[in-house]
């Protein structure tokens, strides 16, 4: 059993010894990186390790973020929804698929994969809403906030609630019931443009 004062005595060393410790993974995790080492190819998995420490990152970022999302409470009405499917179907189904639809070449080609939307997901409408808005970074996932202002991706999540219960036959129904020009049609629906403020950072 250690006696106290020898505790004091050697709490020292052993401090010292961790500081050196740390400051050689650091030095070799600096080589490593300015060598070329980090294989960044996107057809390479990441090692388990780095997987779980930028899922983690990744997932942890967006709910602390989503807190501050106000969402609407129309999401099930069916002129958002209607909007929301033709936004899908241009912007979002090369890389997350459509009902019944096969890989695209640029889904097969994607790392980390793009989850397959029509399957559902474990995100809230405010996370859906935080993640399309502001996108991910290295994920191949887009910022569509800067050029898409809140309610047209108001609409997307909209869309989103109800993508994974629909067949293939209605998901075409739905997009084709998609209006031409969606601007318009939200400035009749809603009496003017409207912005739903969340957290930057």
């Amino acid at each position: 059993m250690i006696e106290r004062g020898e505790f004091r005595r050697s709490a020292p060393w052993m401090l010292a010894g961790a500081a050196i410790v740390i400051g050689l993974a650091a030095v070799i995790g600096l080589a490593a990186l300015y060598s070329g080492a980090v294989n960044v190819a996107a057809d390479v998995p990441h090692s388990k390790s780095v997987y779980w420490l930028l899922t983690t990152a990744r997932e942890r970022s967006v709910e602390a973020r989503a807190k501050s999302v106000a969402v609407p409470n129309d999401l099930e009405d069916p002129a958002r929804v209607a909007a929301g499917a033709g936004l899908y179907a241009e912007m979002c189904a090369g890389c997350h698929l459509a009902p019944g639809a096969e890989e695209t070449e640029i889904a097969q080609g994607l790392y980390p994969a793009a989850p397959q939307l029509a399957h559902g997901t474990d995100k809230t409408p405010a996370q859906e809403f935080w993640i399309i808005k502001h996108g991910i970074k290295a994920s191949g996932m887009a910022a569509w906030g800067k050029t898409h202002d809140d309610e047209m991706i108001w609409n997307m999540v909209a869309f989103l609630q109800k993508l994974p219960s629909l067949s293939p036959e209605d998901y075409n129904a739905l997009v084709a019931s998609a209006p031409e020009d969606h601007d318009e049609m939200m400035k009749e629906h809603k009496g003017g443009d409207h912005h739903h403020d969340d957290n930057h950072d």
